[in-house]
This record gives C-alpha cells, sequence and structure tokens, in this order.
C-alpha cells in the first residue's frame, strides 16, 4: 500500500491535532503518510520532501504548523500537489499561524482551514481525491449523510428537553 496522502506537522506536538486527519482518512480507507519537518530546522528535508512528492505518488498534502507557521507555505512554493494548512494553536490563539498560513503569495496557493481543525483537512483531502475516484467519493457522501443523521437525531433528544416556557 502506498501513501497518496502525505500529513507533515512541525513537529510532534502537533500530533494530537493531527490525529484527527489521520482517523478521517483512516476512516474513509484512503492510504496516508505522517512526519514531522520543520521549514525552519531541517529545510533541507522539507525541500526534498516537496519536491519528491509528487514523483512519490502524494495526491493531497496536509501541512501543520504554529506560530511562525512557515511550512505550509514553503511544501506549496515546491510542488504541484495539492496542500492544505492547518494552523496549530501555539500562540496569539493561532492568529499568528493563520495569518502565516492563509496570505501566501499570488501563484502559492494553500487551502486553509481553521485553527486545529485537522478533521476538516482530513475531510476536504478526501474530498479533492474523491473528485476523481468514486469509490472515495461514496464514503465521503456517506459521512455527509451521516451528519445529517446526527442533526435529526439531536433535535429528538431536545424535543426531551423541557422548561416551562420552552414551547416544542
Amino acid at each position: 500500500m502506498e501513501p497518496v496522502v502525505s500529513i507533515i506537522m512541525g513537529s510532534t506536538s502537533d500530533l494530537p491535532v493531527m490525529e484527527k486527519a489521520a482517523h478521517v482518512l483512516n476512516e474513509f480507507k484512503i492510504p496516508f503518510e505522517m512526519n514531522a519537518l520543520s521549514a525552519h530546522r531541517t529545510p533541507e528535508k522539507v525541500e526534498e520532501f516537496a519536491k519528491g512528492a509528487m514523483s512519490r505518488g502524494i495526491k493531497v498534502i496536509i501541512a501543520a504548523a504554529g506560530m511562525a507557521a512557515h511550512l505550509p507555505g514553503v511544501i506549496a512554493a515546491m510542488t504541484p500537489v495539492p496542500v492544505i494548512g492547518v494552523p496549530i494553536k501555539a500562540s496569539l490563539e493561532g492568529l499568528d499561524s493563520i495569518f502565516s498560513i492563509l496570505q501566501m503569495p499570488p501563484g502559492i496557493p494553500v487551502a486553509t482551514v481553521g485553527v486545529n481543525a485537522a478533521q476538516n483537512a482530513g475531510i476536504l483531502a478526501a474530498q479533492i481525491l474523491g473528485s476523481g475516484d468514486d469509490d472515495i467519493m461514496k464514503k465521503v457522501l456517506e459521512y455527509k449523510e451521516s451528519l445529517k443523521k446526527k442533526i435529526v437525531e439531536a433535535n429528538e433528544e431536545l424535543k426531551k428537553v423541557t422548561y416551562p416556557y420552552k414551547t416544542n
């Protein structure tokens, strides 16, 4: 089994957040790899990874970083593979990470999800892959349908909650 998605984090301290992307990919049966690479501490390894990703069969990269958060943009600058950035809440409530990932120059796009929103990054990666793979798209559609079901069930439970002035 060869990976088609690469989950990259600035350090293993990001693993508790990035595991959420791994869980989604695993649930959808999408082969992935996970690595720690630092744009500042191991720039040569980041370059080697980014330049070789496409030839290794990687179709989507999910890159997470906190604080200066240059990792997603640096990777995006060196590969044609779509990059999804996950800002990590490391300082300033994650605002520094958001701006570092969002504010990319023209020609170097990075799709960006919310702070610590690795689950959404995993879902977005599945949707990107699903645009060219009917089996993955079927899993995405099933997942989306399950979200609807959860809300319907939640409303049934809310009917049981009573207050003197609650009307439904």
